[in-house]
Protein backbone atom coordinates (compact mmCIF):
# COMPACT_ATOMS: atom_id res chain seq x y z
CA UNK A 1 0.00 0.00 0.00
CA UNK A 2 2.62 2.58 0.82
CA UNK A 3 4.54 1.70 -2.41
CA UNK A 4 1.93 2.06 -4.48
CA UNK A 5 1.28 5.69 -2.91
CA UNK A 6 4.64 6.66 -3.29
CA UNK A 7 4.50 5.66 -6.51
CA UNK A 8 1.44 7.59 -7.66
CA UNK A 9 3.48 10.66 -5.99
CA UNK A 10 6.72 10.21 -8.29
CA UNK A 11 4.31 10.44 -11.52
CA UNK A 12 2.62 13.90 -10.77
CA UNK A 13 3.86 17.29 -9.50
CA UNK A 14 0.65 17.38 -7.75
CA UNK A 15 1.36 14.26 -5.95
CA UNK A 16 5.11 15.99 -5.25
CA UNK A 17 3.60 19.15 -3.83
CA UNK A 18 1.19 17.09 -1.54
CA UNK A 19 4.12 14.76 -0.31
CA UNK A 20 6.19 17.72 0.68
CA UNK A 21 3.18 19.47 2.35
CA UNK A 22 2.53 16.19 4.23
CA UNK A 23 5.91 16.04 5.17
CA UNK A 24 5.43 19.57 6.51
CA UNK A 25 2.86 18.57 8.04
CA UNK A 26 3.73 15.36 9.60
CA UNK A 27 7.20 15.79 10.63
CA UNK A 28 6.95 18.75 13.33
CA UNK A 29 4.28 16.88 14.64
CA UNK A 30 6.12 13.57 15.13
CA UNK A 31 9.10 15.23 16.13
CA UNK A 32 6.54 17.08 19.03
CA UNK A 33 5.23 13.38 19.92
CA UNK A 34 9.07 12.27 20.56
CA UNK A 35 9.71 15.76 22.49
CA UNK A 36 6.90 14.99 24.66
CA UNK A 37 6.84 11.09 25.27
CA UNK A 38 11.16 10.76 24.86
CA UNK A 39 12.49 14.02 25.93
CA UNK A 40 14.41 15.48 23.16
CA UNK A 41 15.20 18.72 23.11
CA UNK A 42 14.00 21.83 20.79
CA UNK A 43 17.99 22.01 19.42
CA UNK A 44 17.78 18.12 19.07
CA UNK A 45 14.03 17.71 16.59
CA UNK A 46 15.95 20.38 14.99
CA UNK A 47 19.12 18.43 14.39
CA UNK A 48 16.65 15.90 12.63
CA UNK A 49 15.04 17.91 10.84
CA UNK A 50 18.10 18.95 9.25
CA UNK A 51 19.42 15.41 8.77
CA UNK A 52 16.20 14.69 7.08
CA UNK A 53 16.51 17.59 4.55
CA UNK A 54 19.86 16.77 3.40
CA UNK A 55 19.67 12.79 3.13
CA UNK A 56 16.39 13.25 2.23
CA UNK A 57 14.72 10.84 4.40
CA UNK A 58 11.49 11.41 6.72
CA UNK A 59 11.93 12.30 10.47
CA UNK A 60 11.58 9.20 12.25
CA UNK A 61 14.68 7.72 9.86
CA UNK A 62 16.68 10.82 10.54
CA UNK A 63 15.75 10.41 14.20
CA UNK A 64 16.99 6.99 14.89
CA UNK A 65 19.84 7.45 12.49
CA UNK A 66 21.39 9.96 14.81
CA UNK A 67 20.46 7.82 18.01
CA UNK A 68 17.35 10.26 19.17
CA UNK A 69 15.10 7.43 19.01
CA UNK A 70 14.55 3.81 19.01
CA UNK A 71 12.95 1.78 15.87
CA UNK A 72 10.39 1.00 18.72
CA UNK A 73 9.99 4.88 19.86
CA UNK A 74 8.99 6.26 16.28
CA UNK A 75 6.88 3.69 15.70
CA UNK A 76 4.88 3.96 18.66
CA UNK A 77 5.19 8.06 17.79
CA UNK A 78 3.55 7.54 14.44
CA UNK A 79 0.28 5.33 16.06
CA UNK A 80 -0.22 8.16 18.30
CA UNK A 81 0.14 10.95 15.38
CA UNK A 82 -2.45 8.78 13.05
CA UNK A 83 -4.56 7.91 16.31
CA UNK A 84 -3.67 3.92 16.16
CA UNK A 85 -3.84 3.29 20.10
CA UNK A 86 -1.37 0.41 21.11
CA UNK A 87 0.83 -0.04 23.92
CA UNK A 88 4.23 -1.34 23.41
CA UNK A 89 5.74 1.17 25.84
CA UNK A 90 7.25 0.06 29.53
CA UNK A 91 4.75 1.97 30.99
CA UNK A 92 1.73 1.13 28.94
CA UNK A 93 2.32 -2.97 28.38
CA UNK A 94 -0.86 -4.60 28.40
CA UNK A 95 -1.23 -8.05 29.01
CA UNK A 96 0.18 -10.52 27.49
CA UNK A 97 -2.42 -12.61 25.80
CA UNK A 98 -3.58 -8.91 23.93
CA UNK A 99 -0.84 -9.05 21.44
CA UNK A 100 -3.30 -6.91 18.61
CA UNK A 101 -2.82 -3.90 21.47
CA UNK A 102 1.50 -5.29 22.13
CA UNK A 103 2.34 -6.11 18.72
CA UNK A 104 0.12 -4.47 16.35
CA UNK A 105 2.29 -4.52 13.52
CA UNK A 106 3.29 -8.51 13.43
CA UNK A 107 1.87 -10.45 10.67
CA UNK A 108 0.02 -13.06 12.97
CA UNK A 109 -2.48 -9.75 13.89
CA UNK A 110 -3.29 -9.18 10.30
CA UNK A 111 -5.75 -12.47 11.29
CA UNK A 112 -7.80 -10.17 13.42
CA UNK A 113 -7.97 -7.54 11.12
CA UNK A 114 -9.37 -9.87 8.26
CA UNK A 115 -11.95 -10.91 10.81
CA UNK A 116 -12.77 -8.03 11.81
CA UNK A 117 -13.07 -6.69 7.94
CA UNK A 118 -15.46 -9.59 7.45
CA UNK A 119 -18.13 -9.07 10.62
CA UNK A 120 -17.65 -5.44 9.37
CA UNK A 121 -18.91 -6.55 6.05
CA UNK A 122 -21.05 -8.67 7.45
CA UNK A 123 -23.04 -8.65 10.51
CA UNK A 124 -21.70 -5.41 12.47
CA UNK A 125 -21.67 -3.23 9.21
CA UNK A 126 -25.38 -2.17 8.62
CA UNK A 127 -26.68 0.37 10.80
CA UNK A 128 -30.16 -0.74 10.11
CA UNK A 129 -29.34 -4.74 10.40
CA UNK A 130 -26.45 -4.37 13.33
CA UNK A 131 -25.99 -6.89 15.61
CA UNK A 132 -23.82 -7.72 18.75
CA UNK A 133 -21.48 -10.58 18.00
CA UNK A 134 -21.33 -13.59 20.83
CA UNK A 135 -17.84 -15.49 20.57
CA UNK A 136 -18.78 -18.93 20.90
CA UNK A 137 -16.69 -22.54 21.09
CA UNK A 138 -17.23 -25.92 21.66
CA UNK A 139 -15.08 -26.41 24.74
CA UNK A 140 -13.32 -24.84 27.41
CA UNK A 141 -9.31 -23.82 26.50
CA UNK A 142 -10.18 -22.63 22.63
CA UNK A 143 -9.13 -19.25 23.15
CA UNK A 144 -12.41 -17.95 22.68
CA UNK A 145 -11.73 -15.49 25.69
CA UNK A 146 -8.43 -14.61 23.95
CA UNK A 147 -10.09 -13.79 20.77
CA UNK A 148 -12.72 -12.14 21.71
CA UNK A 149 -9.92 -9.61 23.79
CA UNK A 150 -8.08 -9.00 20.93
CA UNK A 151 -11.22 -8.61 18.58
CA UNK A 152 -12.10 -5.93 20.92
CA UNK A 153 -8.84 -4.30 20.49
CA UNK A 154 -9.02 -4.35 16.92
CA UNK A 155 -12.56 -2.82 16.42
CA UNK A 156 -11.06 -0.06 19.21
CA UNK A 157 -8.55 0.98 16.73
CA UNK A 158 -11.63 2.20 14.42
CA UNK A 159 -13.22 5.33 14.93
CA UNK A 160 -16.19 4.90 17.42
CA UNK A 161 -16.73 2.98 20.47
CA UNK A 162 -16.02 -0.81 21.09
CA UNK A 163 -17.71 -2.49 24.13
CA UNK A 164 -16.79 -5.98 25.45
CA UNK A 165 -19.19 -8.03 27.62
CA UNK A 166 -17.63 -10.26 29.78
CA UNK A 167 -20.51 -13.08 29.73
CA UNK A 168 -19.04 -16.04 30.51
CA UNK A 169 -20.75 -16.30 33.81
CA UNK A 170 -18.98 -19.68 35.17
CA UNK A 171 -15.47 -18.61 34.56
CA UNK A 172 -14.89 -14.77 33.76
CA UNK A 173 -11.28 -13.60 32.86
CA UNK A 174 -11.48 -10.71 30.79
CA UNK A 175 -11.36 -8.35 34.16
CA UNK A 176 -8.22 -9.67 34.58
CA UNK A 177 -7.16 -9.55 30.88
CA UNK A 178 -7.69 -5.82 30.86
CA UNK A 179 -7.00 -4.85 34.35
CA UNK A 180 -10.57 -3.67 35.78
CA UNK A 181 -12.49 -3.79 39.03
CA UNK A 182 -14.97 -6.58 38.32
CA UNK A 183 -16.97 -5.64 41.51
CA UNK A 184 -19.79 -4.84 39.67
CA UNK A 185 -21.28 -5.97 36.41
CA UNK A 186 -23.35 -7.56 34.34
CA UNK A 187 -24.75 -9.85 36.75
CA UNK A 188 -25.70 -6.97 38.62
CA UNK A 189 -27.76 -5.70 36.09
CA UNK A 190 -29.43 -8.52 35.22
CA UNK A 191 -30.24 -9.53 38.62
CA UNK A 192 -32.45 -5.74 38.45
CA UNK A 193 -29.96 -4.08 41.05
CA UNK A 194 -29.39 -0.55 39.86
CA UNK A 195 -25.53 -0.15 40.12
CA UNK A 196 -23.60 2.24 38.50
CA UNK A 197 -20.14 2.71 36.32
CA UNK A 198 -20.50 -0.90 35.38
CA UNK A 199 -18.78 -0.41 32.00
CA UNK A 200 -15.31 0.49 32.06
CA UNK A 201 -12.85 2.50 29.81
CA UNK A 202 -9.61 0.39 29.31
CA UNK A 203 -6.48 1.91 29.89
CA UNK A 204 -4.36 2.83 27.05
CA UNK A 205 -7.01 1.88 24.93
CA UNK A 206 -9.17 4.86 24.53
CA UNK A 207 -11.84 3.57 22.33
CA UNK A 208 -12.12 0.59 24.20
CA UNK A 209 -14.58 -0.59 27.19
CA UNK A 210 -15.71 -3.66 29.02
CA UNK A 211 -18.57 -4.54 30.96
CA UNK A 212 -17.27 -7.09 33.12
CA UNK A 213 -19.29 -9.95 34.70
CA UNK A 214 -19.55 -8.83 38.57
CA UNK A 215 -20.16 -11.20 41.24
CA UNK A 216 -20.43 -14.90 39.92
CA UNK A 217 -23.91 -16.04 40.32
CA UNK A 218 -25.05 -19.76 41.16
CA UNK A 219 -27.33 -19.53 38.48
CA UNK A 220 -26.19 -18.37 34.86
CA UNK A 221 -28.33 -19.68 32.41
CA UNK A 222 -31.45 -18.63 34.01
CA UNK A 223 -29.78 -15.12 34.37
CA UNK A 224 -28.92 -14.97 30.91
CA UNK A 225 -32.35 -16.52 29.85
CA UNK A 226 -34.06 -13.45 30.85
CA UNK A 227 -35.40 -10.93 28.81
CA UNK A 228 -33.32 -8.16 30.14
CA UNK A 229 -30.23 -9.40 28.27
CA UNK A 230 -32.07 -8.81 25.02
CA UNK A 231 -32.97 -5.56 26.05
CA UNK A 232 -29.64 -4.65 27.61
CA UNK A 233 -28.03 -5.58 23.83
CA UNK A 234 -30.35 -3.11 22.36
CA UNK A 235 -29.72 -0.13 24.82
CA UNK A 236 -25.91 -0.62 24.15
CA UNK A 237 -25.91 -1.43 20.55
CA UNK A 238 -27.78 2.36 20.39
CA UNK A 239 -24.31 3.57 23.02
CA UNK A 240 -21.42 1.67 20.84
CA UNK A 241 -20.30 1.39 17.66
CA UNK A 242 -19.51 -2.74 17.83
CA UNK A 243 -20.70 -5.15 20.78
CA UNK A 244 -18.99 -8.16 21.38
CA UNK A 245 -19.74 -10.55 23.98
CA UNK A 246 -17.68 -13.23 25.44
CA UNK A 247 -19.59 -16.40 26.16
CA UNK A 248 -18.96 -19.93 28.25
CA UNK A 249 -18.03 -23.34 26.81
CA UNK A 250 -21.17 -24.84 24.81
CA UNK A 251 -19.99 -27.77 26.97
CA UNK A 252 -20.51 -26.22 30.01
CA UNK A 253 -24.31 -25.77 29.28
CA UNK A 254 -26.54 -23.76 26.96
CA UNK A 255 -25.59 -20.43 28.39
CA UNK A 256 -23.66 -19.87 24.90
CA UNK A 257 -26.24 -20.92 22.67
CA UNK A 258 -29.01 -18.50 24.86
CA UNK A 259 -26.74 -15.22 24.38
CA UNK A 260 -25.82 -15.73 20.71
CA UNK A 261 -29.65 -15.78 20.13
CA UNK A 262 -29.64 -12.85 22.18
CA UNK A 263 -27.01 -11.26 19.86
CA UNK A 264 -28.47 -12.44 16.64
CA UNK A 265 -25.05 -13.11 15.64
CA UNK A 266 -22.20 -15.23 16.84
CA UNK A 267 -18.54 -15.96 15.85
CA UNK A 268 -17.38 -19.66 16.21
CA UNK A 269 -14.05 -20.40 17.29
CA UNK A 270 -11.86 -24.17 17.18
CA UNK A 271 -8.45 -24.69 18.39
CA UNK A 272 -6.17 -26.04 15.78
CA UNK A 273 -5.69 -29.95 16.36
CA UNK A 274 -7.72 -29.89 19.39
CA UNK A 275 -11.40 -29.07 18.23
CA UNK A 276 -13.26 -31.71 16.61
CA UNK A 277 -15.20 -31.10 13.24
CA UNK A 278 -18.62 -33.33 14.81
CA UNK A 279 -18.01 -30.18 17.74
CA UNK A 280 -18.04 -27.47 15.84
CA UNK A 281 -20.74 -28.83 13.39
CA UNK A 282 -22.47 -29.76 16.29
CA UNK A 283 -22.33 -26.07 17.65
CA UNK A 284 -23.33 -24.25 14.19
CA UNK A 285 -26.49 -26.39 13.85
CA UNK A 286 -27.49 -25.73 17.07
CA UNK A 287 -27.08 -22.15 16.78
CA UNK A 288 -29.10 -22.52 13.54
CA UNK A 289 -31.94 -23.44 15.67
CA UNK A 290 -32.31 -20.27 17.57
CA UNK A 291 -32.32 -18.45 14.28
CA UNK A 292 -28.68 -17.49 15.39
CA UNK A 293 -26.53 -15.96 12.08
CA UNK A 294 -23.26 -17.64 12.38
CA UNK A 295 -20.80 -14.71 11.28
CA UNK A 296 -18.15 -17.29 10.14
CA UNK A 297 -15.59 -19.48 12.38
CA UNK A 298 -12.11 -19.37 13.37
CA UNK A 299 -9.49 -21.62 14.23
CA UNK A 300 -7.38 -20.52 16.96
CA UNK A 301 -3.93 -21.47 16.42
CA UNK A 302 -1.97 -19.37 18.93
Amino acid sequence: MNKATDSSFAQSDLGQDAEQATNTIQDPALGDILRRTKGLTNDQVEQALHYQREHGVRFGEAAIALGLARPEDVTWALAQQFHYPYAPMADAKLHDELVVANEPFSEEVEAFRDVRSQLLMGVMGADDARSAVAIVSPNVGDGKSFIAANLAVAFSQLPGRTLLIDADLRSPRLHEVFAVDSSRGLTGILSGRAEQRVIKPVKHLPNLYLLPVGVVPPNPSELVQQPAMSLLLRELLSKFDYVLVDTPAASKGSDARIIATHCGAALVVGRKNSSSVPALQGLVKQLGKGSVKVAGMLVNEY
